[in-house]
């Protein structure tokens, strides 16, 4: 059975299928968490909560600055805990959908900040995801 995985492996591997998430190409090791990760996300929730707050207040000023705040975080060099192409597709995803949420928020369009909360926050799930995913398929590849 061992024999039978190997041969599929390096089969896959010399076809070119992708054998760990990101097309195909092996993420770089992300940087270790010397708390600058884990600040910048906690700094990511608390201006998503200010946007909800936002939001259930009618409070557009509140909502605008908070999105551009949120813009700003995902800018910044800690942000990129992983190098893939997918990884890169989702955060310009959350940066369009806070950008997105700015406009409507100045057009003040509060179902349209509303429905960009909810594409801002499935894009955190669908992102935070994907990056346990690579990790774990990383553990498992480096045993």
């Amino acid at each position: 059975m061992r024999k039978v995985l190997l041969v599929l492996t390096l089969a896959a591997m010399a076809s070119g299928v992708p054998t760990l998430p990101g097309h195909g190409e092996e993420p770089k090791k992300p940087p270790k968490d010397d708390g600058k990760i884990t600040a910048l996300m906690r700094k990511k929730l608390q201006h998503s909560q200010k946007v909800l707050e936002g939001i259930a207040l009618n409070d557009f000023k509140e909502i605008s600055q908070n999105a551009e705040e949120l813009i700003d975080i995902s800018k910044q060099a800690e942000w990129r805990v992983i190098k893939t192409p997918q990884y890169e597709l989702y955060s310009n995803e959350f940066r369009r959908t806070a950008d997105a949420m700015v406009k409507n928020a100045k057009d003040r369009n509060l179902d349209g900040a509303a429905l960009n909360y909810v594409d801002l926050t499935l894009s955190c799930v669908k992102c935070h995801k994907y990056v346990r995913e690579v990790r774990m398929t990383r553990l498992d590849v480096e045993r």
